[in-house]
């Protein structure tokens, strides 16, 4: 949101409050407060009509330090508002100097400069990392009401990121930004999954702690500032010290809470009925059929939304005339070991026979009035079930339970974006807040299901609508994109953007969702889903089984899948780091390599975990171009060596991806490839890629339940590589240095072996 008017004028209507000055201080322990006048005082009548503002400061953990900016402080406290895991045990130093008032968290330090002009500054290691200067802290009254502004310092070359999933371009720079969830598809400026937290290459990151709406301005309201405001009196965010984004990602997650560790199955395929397309139980087991008998592993089929009969959504009842034995036909499909997921949403159509009973108890959305709130959008007379009544939660939550009963083990809880604001919620919350806030709640619910049902790490949705903390409720796909290049391209944004946002895992529709993709756009897609953390072939209109566009599809899919699998103790050890750690699975190339300005604006390529560079094709002709990092690394597909810093120009079939192994990676590949969920220690082969000579590289490979299968400590001195199992087994296992020989096959019982390159 913009208030000003070029460099010298504010807009009509605007009048701002910039504090002038520090007239004075309160230190308390663990809290520094800051009164500021709005303009200079130079003798004690200009202390008279002058409005003040109110700044405190306290560090809700190491590294972190929380501003709080105020002007009136008599407003009452408005839910809900994000669960933030503090931390009791921070150390926190708070001084009043002559020159500054500072507090100090970890490595972090916010001072105000006690000089003539106003300056708030943010310093790590010795260096401003960014500063609030003169007329950038505002209470900003208008008429359209009031806001409370902050604007940060932008350095020459300083880049942001994250945002939410956001799918223009990677780098947010000379962008304006709303945060306020929307049904927008994956083509416009509107996100499904907003998140008010930004990090820079500068080693730090900003989380404005406000659920409702905030109007970022990146560089597009004053060119050399991020702006941020929200409406009301007062806005509190958080400045995170990194220096690293691995670093700033792991303490932003650990306030607004880490993913669960997503079930080994839900790594494999999903298949769907696609949306709109005509389906029934034949159509079901055609689609299963084909992939066995095309020996393409599947792990999960999807029933989307008319598993439930037209205008009834939600009512979680099967349409008998399509599905006539739900049960049975479950029970067979699980007895080919898939698992089940279903569509839901959190609306109840006015058919809906839950539409009555959900009125009559109070656990739906009321107006002002009294009336429960509804629209023609979507299904005809909807309402909205009012996640903040207890008694609504257990409700909701009891009818999927008598569908897990039946053997269904998860669901795709799709939309949560348009939730309105005229409204009036069981507990009282502002609704303002609660337009992004919702989706949380939903989430949330849907979630601890599962897991009370199923059990702890058997728990995953297919989310698309999220918000700050979101992440905690794996997996969230993006949306609904159109069947082109050119939005594949924008997925992939999207989700290198939401993993800047502290999201662990992510998926997207292989093929696109809206339209038919050529066959070209399908095969290109193929890898490029099938090396994301999540896999799903979905449609709206049209079917996504291969063979729907041709045979070669049908291999590509078979290779890309297989080739996942056998990934897997390499994937599903990086899960577990994003459990523990908050680094998601897919990251942009800047996340790594933070010190190479050539990544900067990289956004056509991404990490997936520590050391596999994924360069998704996007042309029917399968010309390429991808940077390679410093350092020799491997074409795990072919085999090539391709030294960098350099960018690679090729030409690539459908039946290739650039996918390189970094330099000095130990790579642990599966003895499995039929599916994602197997004992990934058993005739697990050490891929040994670029060892520098004195490395020592430490390989846990997991469980499928994220423990510790088996670890390996792998070296090297001059020439000779040796290779110990230090925990686990016995089970056979292999080594294979890359480059020099075929793999070598160990015995359960063998514990080291020493080879030469």
């Amino acid at each position: 949101m913009k208030f000003s008017d070029g460099y010298w004028r504010m807009r009509p209507g605007v009048r701002p409050l910039y504090p002038a000055e520090v007239h004075d201080v309160t230190v308390e322990p663990g809290a520094l407060t800051v009164y500021a006048p709005t303009k200079k005082i130079t003798h004690r009548g200009d202390t008279l009509n002058l409005p003040l503002l109110t700044v405190r400061c306290t560090a809700p953990a190491p590294d972190v330090v929380a501003v709080r900016i105020g002007h009136f402080l008599g407003t009452r406290p408005r839910l809900p508002e994000f669960s933030l895991a503090t931390d009791p045990e921070t150390e926190v130093r708070v001084t009043d100097g002559v020159d500054f008032a500072t507090i100090t968290s970890g490595a972090l330090s916010a001072r105000f400069h006690r000089g003539d002009d106003w300056r708030l500054e943010f310093v790590a290691d010795g260096r401003v990392l960014t500063a609030s200067g003169r007329k950038s802290m505002a209470a900003l009254d208008t008429d359209d009401g009031s806001y409370v502004r902050e604007q940060l310092g932008l350095a020459v070359g300083e880049a942001v990121y994250g945002l939410g999933e956001r799918f223009g371009p990677l780098v947010k720079n000379g962008q304006v930004v709303d945060v306020w969830n929307a049904d927008g598809g994956t083509s416009s400026e509107q996100a499904y999954k907003n998140v008010p937290f930004y990090l820079t290459n500068r080693g730090y990151g900003v989380f404005v702690n406000h659920p409702g709406q905030v109007s970022f301005e990146v560089g597009s309201e004053v060119v050399s500032r991020v702006s941020f405001s929200v409406a009301g009196q007062s806005m509190e965010y958080l400045v995170v010290y990194g220096p690293t984004p691995r670093e700033i990602l792991r303490k932003y997650t650990a306030l607004t809470g880490r993913p669960a560790l997503p079930p080994a199955w839900s790594f494999g395929l999903w298949l769907s009925t696609s949306f709109t397309t005509s389906y029934d139980e034949e159509t079901v087991n055609k689609f299963v059929d084909g992939m066995a008998d095309r020996e393409i592993p599947l792990s999960v089929f999807h029933f989307d939304c008319f598993w439930m009969r037209e205008f009834h959504w939600s009512d979680f009842q099967w349409d008998q005339r399509v599905f006539p034995d739900p049960a049975g036909m479950l029970k067979q499909l699980k007895e080919r070991g898939l698992r089940i997921c279903v569509w839901i949403n959190p609306y109840i159509a006015q058919r809906s026979a839950l539409f009555e009973e959900g009125m009559r108890h109070g656990y739906l959305v009321r107006t002002a009035d009294g009336d429960v709130w509804q629209w023609d959008l979507w299904q005809a007379g909807m309402a909205l079930v009012d996640f903040t009544n207890p008694q609504a939660r257990r409700w909701y939550a009891g009818k999927l339970r008598a569908l897990l009963e039946l053997g269904v083990d998860t669901f795709k809880t799709d939309f949560g974006e348009r939730i309105p604001t005229e409204v009036v919620w069981h507990d009282g919350a502002d609704p303002e807040r609660m337009h992004n806030y919702y989706t949380q709640l939903y989430n949330q619910v849907v979630f601890e299901l599962l897991t009370e049902h199923r059990g702890e790490g058997e728990a995953v949705l297919f989310a698309r609508s999220a918000t700050v903390g979101g992440q905690r409720f794996p997996v969230h796909w993006g949306g609904d994109s159109e069947s082109t290049f050119e939005s594949m391209a924008e997925s992939l944004r999207g989700g290198l953007s939401l993993a800047m946002s502290g999201f662990g895992f992510w998926s997207h529709d292989i093929g696109g969702f809206e339209g038919r993709p050529h066959p070209a756009v399908f095969k290109r897609w193929v890898p490029f889903g099938l090396l994301s953390s999540h896999s799903r072939l979905h449609g709206s209109q049209s079917y996504r089984v291969p063979w729907e566009f041709d045979e070669e599809a049908v291999d590509v899919l078979r290779t890309f899948t297989r080739l996942k699998a056998r990934l897997m103790p390499y994937l599903f050890g990086q899960a577990v780091v994003a459990q523990r750690e908050g680094m998601p699975v897919m990251r942009p190339m800047v996340a790594e390599f933070p010190d190479d300005p050539a990544v900067t604006h990289l956004e056509r390529q991404y990490l997936l975990g520590d050391s596999l560079l994924v360069a998704p094709v996007f042309s029917a002709e399968g010309d390429t171009s991808y940077y390679v990092p410093a350092g020799v690394w491997t074409d795990l597909i072919t085999g090539e060596r391709i030294e960098g810093p350099r960018w690679v120009r090729e030409t690539v079939g459908f039946d290739r991806v650039p996918l390189l192994v970094r330099p000095g990676t130990v790579l642990p590949l599966g003895a499995v490839e039929d599916r994602p969920d197997y004992p990934y220690a058993d005739g697990v082969t050490l891929a040994v890629h670029e060892l520098p000579d004195g490395a020592e590289v430490t390989v846990r490979v997991p469980t499928p339940r994220g423990g510790e299968a088996a670890r390996f400590v792998v070296t090297r001195a001059g020439a000779t590589v040796t290779a110990t199992r230090v925990a686990g087994g016995p089970a056979p296992w292999r080594v294979h240095l890359v480059g020099s020989g075929a793999p070598v096959a160990l015995d359960a019982e063998v514990e080291s072996w020493t080879g030469t390159l």
